[in-house]
């Protein structure tokens, strides 16, 4: 009899349990869902396309001698090749930076006669330095890259590195920006709230996306995740991304 009654006291208790457990619960879901259900999120966009206003460009010559001293006298004159070039086609000589001289100990490898590597033995020196060129000019510069024939005719071993292209005002552009997809991220809260006849509360919270830099026309496949940044490209668009959440009355 008293196993009997321990057994219904105890199925009492755990019934008594799982109900309170239950409105817990649903409490619970009812509440995150009016909380979750008073706001409205939308996500604003704003795009520009610009035109690079500075251009850099990098060129490297070498010369090789048996001496470093020989070296060196030829690759002061190919320096004085390169700067006359650039300053007779418009390049002033505060856009030209040259990089310090690198030296370089050549060697060439040795074999008997059967073929078989007995060593190697210097040979000479080999002396490179490289040229910067920082412009407004972007039109001269681009020409100067692509047109360096008549210095390979003077003896000239120059290597030519493909433009890069970059905006002076970023942060100025940037923050129009910034202001525009806030704006177009608002309009479409407010027009959601106009067609369900919701009213809007205070702004509850905002995030700003990575902003993306990518070359004119080439679309969304240049955007990457912690922001795109191209250099390669004079015509540019910039883009950025802004995220509005309102609370609801």
């Amino acid at each position: 009899m008293e196993q009997k009654k321990n057994g219904w006291v105890s199925a009492l208790i755990i019934g008594i349990s799982v109900m309170v457990s239950c409105v817990a619960i649903a409490f619970g879901l009812s509440h995150f869902r009016s909380e979750s259900t008073h706001v409205i999120t939308a996500t604003g966009s704003a795009s520009v396309d610009f035109e690079s206003d500075i251009i850099i460009w990098r060129g490297s010559f070498s010369r090789t001698a048996w001496t470093s001293q020989e070296a060196y006298t030829a690759i002061k004159n190919d320096a004085d090749l390169v700067k006359n070039y650039l300053t007779s086609n418009g390049i002033t000589e505060d856009e030209i930076v040259f990089d310090s001289v690198d030296i370089r100990r050549t060697y060439h490898d040795n074999y008997d006669d059967n073929g078989n590597y007995i060593g190697s033995e210097a040979d000479g020196y080999e002396l490179t330095q490289s040229v910067t060129v920082s412009s407004s000019n972007l039109d001269v510069v681009e020409k100067i890259s692509r047109d360096i024939s008549s210095l390979l005719d003077k003896g000239v071993e120059l290597t030519s590195g493909s433009p890069e292209y970059y905006y002076s005002d970023l942060d100025a552009l940037k923050l129009d920006l910034i202001d525009k997809a806030s704006i177009n991220a608002k309009d479409r809260i407010d027009i959601i709230a106009k067609n369900t006849g919701a009213d809007l509360g205070k702004l509850k919270n905002s995030n700003l996306g990575v902003f993306q830099i990518t070359a004119k026309n080439s679309g969304t496949s240049s955007y990457s995740y912690d922001g795109a940044f191209d250099t390669d490209s004079r015509y540019k668009t910039a883009s950025i991304t802004v995220k509005l959440e309102y609370d609801l009355k």
